[in-house]
């Protein structure tokens, strides 16, 4: 199988593949079957697409196991490995939002606040009307899905903001935007007094042992850095941006992020605070056709189909803005749900979901932005077979 894959795809099987003797489906399987419906999933991904290298997590009943593929850096051929970081894109929106959910727990803010409350300066604004959940949730009147390129540093955002006007009442729209999400991580740490680095460190990094997640990546972790590739195959790696760390900004190993999902799942026993803010993440607080919004995560009642996760993930729901209901009260945290996030930059993309009542997640990241249609159909599909679920 790996010299196949080798010959054809240009693959690289890199490091150790941990089975455990975890369950699949109702069985418990031999770790060639597992490695097979990865490799087979994986390897016409990577060929149709171009894709440089991947690295794919699962939790499966608690249990990890991690599958290497192709090259973080073509050049100097240095093959993914289980320390290579890639660019998060907007899963970092997950870890904003535990944040938040972190600082309400410990009742340092409530997320029904105006935003405005937080920042002086947006005091007789738009934002005294909308409130930090409706940041969070993309439901604060449309703001776009980028800063207009004339906001380059934070004196500008705050000038932006004071004169941004609403183009839709708050909370009766969702149209995905970073400078949504974004501003309600900036409004937390304001709150908390710290910067937000910092704040990520120690609220949410060390307590989850995530030793191997970073906004600005330090020099002893830079080998480890993936490049990530463009269209045209030349190395590229992101920008600093106003609110990108908030927003897109996080660089991260697949086992870490396996660790946030397992966290989410379940299979951490967590302190009260941080179980709180994680729940509250995955709180349903509107609803946009078959997606329920929660606070980063987006969730669909389990099972679900592919077409309702294409549909939720489409370009529409991405640059459109779509109605939205409010839901009150706002819908518990779900085991019988698929939770879900995609991210890109211009070099990476990445896939994460997790079904809390089949103790089941899966980490997808990529060096090459390629679509989110082939993401969700190649996660879906291990997932089905793992669940037998539609």
């Amino acid at each position: 199988m790996r010299k196949m894959l080798a010959a054809n795809c240009g693959l690289i099987m890199t490091g150790s593949l941990l089975f455990n003797g975890s369950a699949w489906a109702s069985d418990t399987p031999e770790s060639a079957d597992l490695e097979a419906l990865v490799n087979d999933t994986i390897a016409p991904l990577m060929a149709e697409h171009r894709i440089p290298g991947m690295a794919i997590a699962l939790s499966i009943n608690g249990q990890q196991h991690y599958f290497n593929y192709g090259e973080a850096d073509q050049e100097a051929g240095t093959p993914v490995t289980g320390e290579t970081l890639f660019e998060l894109g907007s899963i970092s929106k997950i870890f904003t939002a535990a944040l938040t959910g972190y600082a309400q727990s410990s009742g340092a803010l409530s997320l029904s606040d105006p935003a405005s409350q937080y920042l002086p300066e947006l005091a007789g604004s738009a934002f005294d009307e909308i409130s930090l959940l409706e940041l969070g949730t993309y439901t604060a009147g449309e703001l776009p899905l980028q800063f207009p390129e004339a906001v380059q540093n934070e004196e500008q955002m705050i000038d932006y903001y004071r004169q941004w006007q609403p183009e839709s009442p708050p909370g009766s729209h969702r149209l995905y935007s970073n400078p949504s999400i974004g501003l309600m991580g900036y409004l937390t740490a304001q709150r908390l007094g710290q910067p937000y680095d910092t704040l990520m460190e120690e609220a949410l990094f060390a307590p989850l042992g995530l030793e191997h997640s970073f906004f600005q990546v330090p020099d002893a972790q830079q080998a480890n850095y993936a490049y990530g590739y463009s269209k045209e195959d030349e190395p590229i790696r992101v920008n600093p941006g106003v609110l990108d760390a908030q927003a897109y900004g996080l660089k991260s190993t697949a086992a870490d992020v396996l660790t946030f999902v397992e966290a989410n799942i379940g299979a951490t026993a967590l302190d009260e605070p941080l179980s709180q803010a994680l729940a509250t993440t995955r709180t349903g607080y509107f609803e946009v056709g078959n997606m329920t919004q929660g606070l980063g995560w987006e969730s669909y009642a389990y099972p679900v189909t592919l077409e309702q996760l294409l549909e939720g993930n489409s370009l529409e729901m991405i640059l459109e803005p779509n109605a939205a209901s409010r839901l009150t009260p706002p819908l518990a945290p779900r085991q019988q749900a698929l939770y879900n996030k995609t991210g890109s930059t211009n070099g990476f993309g990445g896939y994460v979901a997790f079904v809390p009542s089949e103790q089941v997640g899966i980490v997808m990241l990529a060096n090459r932005n390629y679509p989110n249609q082939a993401r969700i159909e190649a996660a879906h599909h291990i997932l089905s077979e793992l669940t037998e679920a539609p």
